[in-house]
């Protein structure tokens, strides 16, 4: 490359054309190898990296491609896979919510049954509680009767009985009292 540069240069010194526009061949080589110098760096540290990154990100935009196709395929397969996995899944949730269904009728059946009887049961026994407290509400109330009935005689014959005649009164009570 050198050596057409030189060519090109003498050709144009010895025409006269560098003399008409006031160039001289020297700084035209000069320039020439700067720009040859700069061409080379800019080449090697730059041009060259920038596309080895360019084909890099090539292979990895082709890679990618060929991975997004086969993935496109396997989606595909997968989504009806799922879609079997799907209506299988629905038929046998159905299976089970009939089946729930159906224990849980005969489970609030059973439950309705027992519920009733324990209320009978406990209707029963609650009526049976009433009685027992109504018959001791009698003995309670017959025996505070019996206590005021004592208690107000006293008073009444403490002031015109003798205490022969008190002590018989009470006696008498007492047994009375007992045997109710």
């Amino acid at each position: 490359m050198l050596p057409l540069l030189f060519a090109v240069t003498e050709a144009a010194h010895e025409a006269g054309v560098a003399e008409k526009f006031g160039l001289e061949w020297k700084f035209v080589v000069l320039q020439v190898i700067s720009f040859l110098i700069l061409f080379g760096v800019l080449y090697k540290f730059g041009i060259k990296p920038t596309i080895a990154t360019m084909e890099e990100r090539n292979k990895k935009i082709e890679s990618g491609l060929k991975n997004a196709e086969e993935t496109q395929v396997r989606l595909a397969a997968a989504a009806q896979e799922s879609a079997a996995l799907i209506k299988q899944a629905q038929q046998d949730a159905q299976k089970v919510v009939d089946e729930a269904r159906k224990t849980a009728k005969e489970f609030a059946d059973r439950q309705n049954a027992e519920a009733t009887a324990r209320a009978a049961d406990t209707l029963a026994k609650a009526q049976q509680a009433i009685e027992l407290e109504h018959k001791k509400m009698l003995n309670e109330a017959r025996g505070e009767i019996a206590r005021l009935v004592v208690k107000t005689t006293e008073q009444v014959l403490a002031k015109k009985l003798t205490d022969t005649d008190r002590a018989a009164y009470n006696d008498a009570a007492t047994k009375e009292l007992t045997t109710i």
